[in-house]
């Protein structure tokens, strides 16, 4: 195919009829590195923004511990993702796809979305209207999570194998974990200095970086030509997507409010019970529909085709063994997720400030994060994954039951950092081995859509949990909270011997 033809298809909007049968440009090993290393940093910068960061801000602004244990519910929707993964697999960006791909097409998009949505949540910092700035966390949150989508289908289309991902994913983590912290670190040191207006301003542009290298960055097919003729049109439809995203969202969040207030639910409201039968639903669900599943022949169009089919043949390979594997990857990462949640909150509570916190969630911890996902990524290589699994869950369990020593300890510099290093190192450690273990666990013909399913649904009872530890602070206590955070973690090495044996069935 021709330059030209390509120009003419930019013109016209359409993609080239042998467009699909082109071979994609892979990137070298060492860009590779580089290029997961930029896109973890992407994803990692907007996430303390709606979730520990949000979290102190409203402790700051006086806001009910209760109130900011909902907001946590937030980060609940990425364990949704599986929901949107299909329409990424499926279907291309307007404009951005034509030159640089699918993938790149929606990693794209995602940015201008997580852009928008953080200075939304600059200018609507003072919390006033607290469905607003859940409106903007949201959008931030989601499309967050859909440039995530996106990069990990990438991930393990070029990287299939545990030797080849993992140093992907440790590229990906230390951009990921580095951004993450620095947002967190920056963002509460800026606002100490300033406000926290412009605290998620400097992290919007921060955030925003990576754009322009990604449009300058050589397409997706050798050959291609009309960057410029994209980029514009891909910019124009992604604001008309981004008002349509805000105008649905907006919308949805009036039901679920309007439904919430006429329940009675309320800071006043144990919702710990309801929380634990709702996480229970998917589990009983599953379990009804895999007798069926597991009868379903090879040829079926469950598994072939339509909305459903990645996630159907995920269930299927491993039939009734995929309880044990969905019961293990909701425990392995629970302890982390309710630690996060409240973590600041306590810091605050002790009377440590902005700036003390600030530097603790920096250097402290990007160091000690660093150090866990290094360490995670080298032993992946070295040990079977239940080792690795199994060391990553008893170092994230002493990084939660850390805070219990914070929570009873004079307020001190000494105190305060060396609870977020030993946090941050079990984190760090335990996220790497378990996103090499969800990567092995997926289809190569479903990448995107089955990471995206298996990841969302580990945090899934993690962060329906994490809604309610406002309540659950207020009926134990920080020490009671951070020492069944920590259980909670460690739980998850009973599991091993049984995902260990789990082989997924491979099709006739």
């Amino acid at each position: 195919m021709t330059a030209s033809a390509i120009d003419a298809n930019a013109v016209t909007g359409t993609l080239p009829a042998d467009w699909e049968h082109q071979p994609p440009a892979k990137p070298s090993a060492r860009r590779l590195l580089g290029l997961y290393l930029l896109l973890g940093f992407a994803a990692g910068l907007p996430f303390y923004m709606f979730n520990a960061v949000l979290a102190l801000r409203l402790s700051k602004h006086g806001v009910d511990i209760v109130i900011i244990g909902f907001f946590a519910w937030i980060a609940l929707l990425p364990t949704f993702k599986f929901a949107w993964a299909p329409l990424i697999e499926r279907y291309d960006v307007p404009g951005f796809a034509r030159f640089w791909g699918r993938r790149r097409g929606w990693i794209m998009l995602s940015q201008l979305g997580i852009f928008t949505a953080m200075v939304a949540m600059a200018f609507t910092s003072s919390d006033k209207s607290l469905p607003l700035t859940a409106l903007f966390a949201i959008l931030l949150a989601f499309w967050t999570t859909t440039l995530e989508v996106a990069a990990d289908g990438w991930r393990i289309e070029l990287a299939p194998t545990q030797a080849e991902q993992a140093p992907i994913v440790a590229a990906n983590l230390w951009g990921y974990r580095s951004a993450m912290v620095a947002a967190g670190s920056g963002a509460v040191l800026v606002a100490a200095w300033a406000d926290w207006t412009i605290a998620y301003l400097v992290v919007a542009v921060a955030a925003f970086a990576p754009f322009p290298i990604l449009a300058a960055m050589r397409p997706a097919r050798e050959g291609a030509n009309g960057r410029v003729t994209a980029l514009l049109t891909g910019v124009g439809a992604s604001l008309v997507i981004l008002l349509a995203a805000t105008l649905v969202t907006a919308g949805i969040g009036w039901l679920l409010l309007s439904a919430a207030q006429g329940a009675g639910i309320s800071a006043k409201t144990n919702v710990t019970p309801i929380v634990l039968a709702v996480a229970l639903l998917p589990f009983v669900l599953l379990a009804l529909a895999l007798p069926r599943i597991n009868r379903l022949s090879a040829d079926a169009i469950a598994r072939k085709s339509g909305f459903a089919a990645p996630y159907v043949e995920l269930f299927w390979r491993y039939g009734y063994a995929v309880l044990a594997v969905l019961a293990f990857v909701s425990l392995y990462r629970m302890g982390d997720v309710l630690t996060l949640t409240l973590s600041q909150v306590l810091m605050n509570d002790r009377g440590y400030s902005l700036h003390q916190i600030g530097v603790a969630q920096g250097v402290v911890a990007l160091s000690a994060s660093m150090a866990g996902v290094a360490l995670g990524g080298f032993l992946s290589t070295r040990l079977s994954l239940g080792w690795t699994l199994g060391i990553g869950a008893v170092t994230a369990a002493v990084g939660n039951w850390i805070y219990v020593w914070l929570a009873y300890s004079a307020p001190s510099d000494f105190v305060l950092y060396t609870s977020v290093a030993i946090d941050q190192f079990g984190n760090g450690f335990a996220g790497t081995v378990f996103v090499i273990y969800l990567s092995m666990l997926v289809s190569p013909t479903h990448p995107a859509a089955q990471y995206a399913l298996l990841s969302g649904f580990a945090f899934l009872l993690p962060r329906l949990l994490a809604g309610a530890s406002g309540s659950m602070q207020t009926q134990i206590g920080y020490d009671g909270f951070f020492l069944l955070s920590g259980a909670l973690s460690f739980a998850a090495i009973f599991l091993l011997p049984v995902i260990a044996r789990v082989k997924g069935r491979i099709a006739a």
